[in-house]
């Protein structure tokens, strides 16, 4: 089967983690998976991935020598399917895949990302995409926003991280705090500064690493200071290989007020750390309910995130190693793996191809 993956976003977010895990492990069990993005960081990863990458400028919608340029390049790839993010994709790859009778799937990552608009109407009557979902709380909000859609439309399968191959071996002394979300409004990184600076006034030791670029970082980064935190936060800017400073750290922060199913608190899971987070999204889907009590309320002020961490500094070295291993082990449950497997039984059912596990590909 030959997929080609197609993303016009400017940021990296979750769906661009998502497609390179996903394409790497298809071209594992014996499928092709080309990329599409802008030039930049996304295109440059997946070729140092080992994949097939092209980058390009999108332009306006509809625009027809792109929409010209994605049908040549679909027939000269003998492309069986092709996966896009957001509506500048649909309606240009999405367009000439039609066109060519090629199947397509919409692959949303928040139930807010398609707007009930005449143009989202219209394409998605047109073109009668395939609608993939990372879990079950966007498909429910996705059918509550968009009435036309009908439930079979819509296919859930959860993301899935690969986890570390060895289990948590190390407490740091003092701990290590860390976030790798955007550095948008809606992620909350303002609440978990301002419970940090409680903590240190306190006296508790910690430092907490910041992974990311985003809107409002000159904002934080003046907070920052004005909290007296610069001696315990760093900032790393945008990277390509965020677990590697994953597994620096002992605990995960996500402190956002607006979430599918974050990738970065799967690829913490992954890594063995403790996370604590605000529940909104799919989170429950993927939380071990052992773990309940770092499961904060949807309107959890700054002086909770306060509490929880305190406790967390309070708590002997190897009950916090218990807690990574609890996260660690409860990632192993929903591995990229067996996501990949599911979306390589979806993928060849929507193409009409044979999947790489009845191909004999690998599992």
């Amino acid at each position: 089967m030959n997929i080609c993956f197609v993303n016009s976003t400017n940021k990296w977010g979750g769906v661009k983690s998502w497609t390179l895990d996903v394409a790497c492990g298809l071209t594992k069990r014996g499928h092709h998976a080309v990329i599409v993005g802008r030039p930049g960081p996304f295109v440059d990863k997946a070729r140092e991935m080992g994949l097939e990458a092209l980058g390009i400028s999108f332009g306006p919608d509809f625009n027809p020598l792109l929409i010209s340029r994605f049908m040549g390049m679909f027939r000269r790839g003998k492309v069986d399917l092709v996966v896009v993010n957001v509506g500048k994709d649909m309606r240009s790859a999405g367009v000439a895949a039609k066109v060519l009778g090629i199947p397509v799937v919409h692959r949303v990552g928040l139930a807010g990302d398609m707007l009930n608009t005449w143009k989202v109407r219209l394409m998605h009557k047109w073109v009668r995409p395939s609608i993939l979902v990372p879990c079950e709380q966007i498909k429910i909000g996705m059918l509550q926003e968009l009435p036309y859609l009908r439930p079979e439309e819509v296919t859930v399968i959860l993301t899935g991280k690969e986890p570390a191959p060895e289990p948590p071996t190390t407490v740091h002394s003092p701990l290590r705090f860390i976030s790798t979300s955007q550095l948008n409004a809606d992620k909350g990184h303002k609440d978990v500064l301002e419970a940090l600076a409680v903590l240190k006034k306190l006296g508790y030791d910690f430092s907490y690493d910041i992974v990311g670029t985003g809107r409002i970082e000159a904002e934080l980064k003046t907070l920052t200071s004005r909290l007296d935190l610069d001696d315990r936060v760093v900032w790393h800017g945008f990277q390509k290989d965020v677990r590697a400073f994953l597994r620096q750290a002992d605990i995960f922060l996500l402190p956002s007020r607006n979430e599918g199913l974050p990738n970065t608190l799967l690829e913490a899971m992954a890594e063995g750390l403790i996370c604590l987070a605000r529940d909104v999204g799919g989170v429950t889907e993927c939380w071990p309910a052992a773990a309940n009590r770092l499961l904060l309320p949807r309107n959890a002020a700054s002086d909770t995130f306060a509490n929880a961490l305190k406790e967390l500094l309070q708590t002997e070295g190897s009950l916090l190693l218990e807690l990574k291993m609890l996260f660690w082990e409860h990632s192993r449950s929903n591995s990229r793996q067996r996501m990949t497997r599911m979306l390589d039984s979806f993928f060849s059912r929507i193409s009409g191809a044979v999947s790489g596990e009845d191909a004999g590909g690998k599992s």
